[in-house]
């Protein structure tokens, strides 16, 4: 069985990097999103377990300790982490997994899994992307105007990442991510042990 891809997925805040990867996994198949743990507070219609596993500080600083994560990191005062033993058990069935973290966390997994493919979506522009953060109603003026503050800082770490798609267009984004995953899914390594039969009758 062939092993699947780990795709590492970061974007500052209010880039449409959720809503994006919602419309990746609805339109393939074999591709899921790893549920991450976070200390912060449920919103509104998020759901535990689905959306992500919420815990508190303490029981996630013992998660991190016991070695857990396959990486965690620090985001707008609460912690967020990625279970090692669910992104590991995932791709050795096959199923290419993504990962919606920070540069940060894509940096740690990008040590720990040089082969995972890193993708940071950018937003069209500044002001786009305010107007986006204040259409979701979900932050005080004063978190979005932290989120604006931080947005270079994010944005500095774009040549870390394999590839960019820009979120102007949220058809040609969604596009362009399909169009990576296709590419490496017809990959020579990805595809030898499925066309195997193929290529012996071929080379006869």
């Amino acid at each position: 069985m062939k092993t699947g891809t780990l795709y590492v997925i970061a974007a500052p805040s209010g880039a449409g990097k959720t809503s994006l990867v919602a419309a990746l996994i609805d339109s393939m198949s074999d591709i899921a999103v790893s549920v991450s743990h976070t200390t912060r507070a449920p919103r509104s219609g998020e759901q535990n377990g689905a959306d992500y596993h919420f815990i508190d500080q303490q029981g996630f600083d013992e998660m991190a300790g016991a070695g857990v994560f396959l990486e965690h990191a620090r985001v707008f005062d609460h912690s967020y982490g990625t279970s090692r033993v669910e992104v590991v058990r995932r791709l050795s069935q096959g199923c290419d997994v993504i990962l919606e973290i920070d540069w940060q966390g894509a940096r740690q997994v990008k040590q720990a899994m040089p082969v995972s493919v890193g993708i940071f979506i950018l937003p069209p522009s500044r002001a786009a992307l305010e107007q986006r953060l204040r259409g979701r109603g979900q932050d005080s003026d004063e978190v979005i105007a932290r989120r604006m503050r931080d947005v270079v800082a994010e944005l500095s770490h774009y040549n870390e990442f394999d590839y960019l798609v820009v979120n102007d267009s949220f058809e040609t984004a969604r596009n362009d991510l399909r169009a990576i995953v296709r590419s490496h899914r017809l990959k020579r390594a990805a595809r030898e042990t499925e066309l195997a039969a193929l290529m012996n009758d071929l080379l006869k």
